[in-house]
C-alpha cells in the first residue's frame, strides 16, 4: 500500500524510536514461553476476519486511552502489530511516551505474518 509522504515520514521517526521485532526473534519468544502480551492494533473490522493466535484486541484507535486500565503493569512486555507495522510503530511510540518500558512493534505485521504462511485465527476459533 502507498502512503502519503508526509505519513510516511511520521512512521519512520516512530520507528527510530522504538523497539520492532522480528517475526523470528517474535517466534524464539514464543517458544522460550517469554512472559508478553501480543496486541492487534489494527481496526475492529480486521480483528473480525483473522488475527494472529493468542493476541488481544486494542485498537490504535482506543489504545491510548484504554492501555492503562487494562495494562496497568508498566513493565508489563506487549508486542503490539497491525497490518504492516506503520500503525503498531505509532502506538508503540506513543506507549513509550505514556511511560510503558517494553513496547515492541511487530516487524512486517499481519501481512508478514500472512506471508510466512503462519497460522491465523478467526473470531469462530
Amino acid at each position: 500500500m502507498q502512503h502519503n509522504p508526509r505519513f510516511e515520514k511520521l512512521c519512520q521517526q516512530a520507528v527510530a524510536q522504538i523497539q520492532e521485532i522480528s517475526l523470528a526473534q517474535y517466534q524464539d519468544w514464543v517458544s522460550e514461553a517469554r512472559s508478553m502480551t501480543l496486541v492487534d492494533v489494527r481496526e475492529q473490522s480486521e480483528w473480525a476476519v483473522s488475527h494472529l493466535p493468542n493476541a488481544e484486541y486494542l485498537g490504535k484507535g482506543v489504545i491510548e486511552r484504554d492501555v492503562e486500565k487494562r495494562y496497568p503493569d508498566l513493565d508489563q512486555v506487549l508486542v503490539l502489530y497491525c497490518g504492516g507495522g506503520y500503525r503498531s510503530a505509532l502506538a508503540a511510540l506513543n506507549l513509550q511516551l505514556m511511560g510503558y518500558r517494553q513496547v515492541y512493534s511487530l516487524a512486517g505485521g499481519f501481512r508478514g505474518w500472512n506471508l510466512a504462511g503462519l497460522p491465523l485465527q478467526t473470531p469462530a476459533q
